[in-house]
């Protein structure tokens, strides 16, 4: 029996652009992934990318973090031990937004030029055009914040024995409440694993420019303090390294606050506030958030 002329019409349309019909007998192939962990992003290294990227960075992201958060730069110093072609894993504390192209625009040359930074697969990757935004303006690779997967670790591990280096933050995402989250243990597992340097690094002040929850920032000052390099120790395992770079951290955040000398010594008694702040009730937290000296301007602490 002969289709009528639209019945016709309409299956040469799904045949031109719908689905290729498989087979009942073969197994269909899998679709490109479009979000999460699986979204590829090699394309983001190559030439047109990395100039189109630098542009975005010199042209808009600079001036931006200039006005927004006159970042106060200290410790560069400390980098001085290691080799230019070395590949880094920076290691940060996490407030707000603001922090990575906060450090994408401090993190010294040579290694802010060739830096991928780790970022939450299912928030920054949830679909291809938040995806490739992501991939093209931060070099972001989709890491899964729950737990060290073996496709993240693998593209992570890749990408640095290749020379690059990474920015990853261990809390595995912002704080709530100004306070750090425990660090785990994805950073300490790559450098394991890569053989790479560790770089702890404080940022500061970023939680009032913008916190957690609020859409637009107000311009304040940050302060971003890198600490001496550190390596894994023979037979040191994962865990213990992660807690040596939180310790690491906590100590920056410690000599912000007050100075480097008194910091050193409150460091090496092992007698370093926590940065994860005291386990009391919210009020408690956010009053002890507040008094700390180091994050809050000149003439604006309590």
């Amino acid at each position: 029996m002969k289709l009528p002329r639209r019945a016709r019409l309409a299956a040469g349309a799904r045949f031109l652009i719908g689905p290729t019909p498989v087979p009942t007998t073969v197994e269909p192939a899998a679709g490109r992934p479009s979000s999460g962990v699986d979204f590829p992003t090699d394309w983001a290294r190559r030439g047109p990318a990395r100039m189109v990227r630098k542009a975005l960075h010199e042209a808009l992201m600079g001036p931006a973090i200039r006005a927004v958060a006159r970042p106060d730069v200290r410790g560069l110093d400390r980098l001085g031990a290691l080799r230019e072609d070395e590949p880094v894993i920076f290691a940060a504390n996490h407030h707000s937004h603001t922090d990575t192209p906060l450090l994408l625009r401090t993190i010294p040359r040579p290694w802010r030029d060739e830096l991928f930074v780790g970022a939450a697969a299912d928030y920054f990757f949830p679909n291809r055009l938040t995806g490739a935004a992501s991939a093209l303006a931060l070099n972001a690779i989709p890491i899964e914040r729950s737990k060290v997967t073996r496709r993240s670790a693998d593209d992570a591990a890749r990408l640095l024995e290749h020379g690059w280096s990474m920015l990853i933050y261990p809390e595995g995402g912002r704080s709530p409440d100004g306070w750090a989250q425990p660090f785990r243990g994805g950073a300490a597992y790559l450098a394991l694993r890569c053989r790479a340097p560790v770089v702890p690094i404080h940022v500061g002040g970023t939680d009032r420019i913008l916190p957690k929850g609020k859409r637009w920032p107000s311009p304040g000052r940050a302060t971003v303090t890198f600490g001496p390099p550190l390596a894994a120790a023979p037979g040191e395992d994962s865990r213990r390294l992660a807690a040596r770079v939180e310790a690491a951290v906590a100590a920056l955040a410690d000599e912000v606050a007050t100075d480097w000398y008194s910091a050193r010594l409150r460091h090496h008694a092992g007698t370093t506030p926590s940065l994860t702040g005291p386990e009391t009730v919210a009020w408690r937290r956010a009053w002890s958030r507040s008094a700390r000296a180091g994050d809050e301007p000149p003439g604006r602490r309590w």
